[in-house]
């Protein structure tokens, strides 16, 4: 078997135009929203270059060709969320939940379905958003559990030929909106049966924007991505088509499993672009600083093996993200263990890296005139949001390890589970 992480032509081209825009339009988001105090102006203020990011084609560039939009595939898609993430999160992130958002869509919706609500996000016009109404207050671990224990506890009940929603929904990306009334397309987990088993009993209902009976009670005042909406909203008797349920009632906990494990793998993404961003900016500060010293700091054998060992870890989680993305791309079994990996690694793996090049700037690193603040108060939330690390991806690896199929050659032979 050949292994070859050499990118195309075109893979070459689309990193550089990520980079050249990231750059132009993304870099002056935190120095224009951090003198604001409230997370929602905040969020606001952050709409013009949300509008340029879609206006210059970039939610075109990453929803996937065999839907309309032109991403060939996740490895793309980590190309784009590496260049961008590692100038800016908050607005990156904005457009990364837009595709979170439509993947119930694109992975369940009728062909009647995506061409009533999928066409808007297509146009490279507006400021578009898609949310996937999934994480309740209180968690949502045990999001497939039966009472007492269940996770989601909003409830859709058939009325006549509509469906009603009620319940509450948390740490959901751009929830809100722009104007408090909703993301143009909400994706709303909710129970349809009360009787029902965990794999009959969700369901996942498209709801359009502005939605009629939702309340956006709270933005989060997050410790890192500070300029990105993450709300609680409530939604009483929200009314929509009976027809707008996905995959028919009880199909929502396959949606939902489904759903996230890309995702995964563009955590580690995430991840690997904040690590790049400290490592970048910790080698420029060893060389060009000598501390009262002698020399720059880089020619202390501390600080080299400090740096050395940064880039390491960096490459080790950039590769293993590839292959996670490539694993999705071609359909391998062992995709979703890869992109396990590749989040719980590369999540944790920026924490330790980035605090560890805080310590090679020192006490410099330690306000927010200087980069490597903000870089960690963003990248803490890697192995807590997408499924946190302890409480749902190792539980997940567990389950696949504890299966008597499980085949442990399958990551790296190629074979099925």
């Amino acid at each position: 078997m050949a292994i070859d992480f050499t990118l195309t032509t075109e893979q070459l081209h689309l990193r550089q135009d990520a980079r050249n825009f990231a750059h132009k339009a993304l870099a002056e988001v935190g120095p224009g929203t951090r003198h604001l105090s409230n997370p929602e102006e905040r969020w606001k203020a952050t709409r013009p270059v949300y509008e340029q990011v879609v206006a210059e084609g970039w939610l075109r560039r990453i929803l996937p060709a065999p839907a309309g939009g032109e991403c060939q595939g996740m490895l793309d898609f980590a190309l784009v969320a590496e260049e961008f993430i590692a100038v800016e999160s908050s607005v990156a992130l904005t457009l990364f939940a837009v595709t979170l958002g439509l993947t119930p869509l694109m992975a369940a919706g009728s062909p009647e379905q995506m061409r009533e609500h999928f066409g808007r996000f297509l146009d490279p016009s507006g400021v578009p958003l898609a949310a996937f109404a999934f994480s309740e207050p209180g968690g949502s671990a045990n999001y497939d559990a039966p009472a007492p224990a269940e996770g989601v506890r909003t409830t859709a009940v058939l009325d006549g030929d509509e469906w009603v929603i009620n319940g509450s929904k948390r740490w959901v990306s751009s929830a809100g909106g722009w104007e408090g009334t909703g993301p143009d397309l909400l994706a709303v987990v909710c129970r349809t049966s009360a009787d029902a088993p965990p794999s009959e009993a969700l369901s996942v209902i498209l709801v359009p924007g502005p939605v009629q009976g939702l309340t956006l009670d709270t933005s989060l005042d997050l410790l890192g991505h500070r300029a990105h909406q993450t709300p609680m909203i409530t939604l009483r008797d929200v009314r929509v088509p009976k027809g707008n349920i996905l995959g028919g009632p009880g199909a929502g906990r396959q949606i939902v499993a489904e759903g996230f494990v890309p995702t995964a793998a563009l955590v580690g993404v995430f991840a690997l672009a904040k690590m790049r961003a400290a490592f970048e900016f910790t080698l420029d500060f060893a060389k060009r600083e000598r501390r009262a010293g002698a020399v720059p700091i880089i020619e202390h054998q501390a600080v080299g093996y400090a740096l050395a060992d940064a880039k390491s870890a960096m490459e080790a989680v950039r590769y293993l993200c590839w292959k996670a993305c490539h694993a999705l791309d071609t359909q391998n079994p062992a995709a979703a263990e890869l992109a396990l990996h590749a989040k719980i690694f590369g999540s944790e793996t920026a924490v330790r890296v980035i605090t560890d090049l805080m310590r090679v700037v020192g006490i410099e690193s330690y306000h927010h005139g200087n980069p490597l603040a903000e870089i960690l108060q963003d990248a803490l939330v890697y192995p807590l949001f997408d499924g946190g690390n302890l409480g749902v991806r190792r539980r997940q690896l567990h389950t696949m390890l504890s299966d008597a199929s499980y085949d442990p050659s399958a990551t790296y032979l190629g074979t099925a589970p």
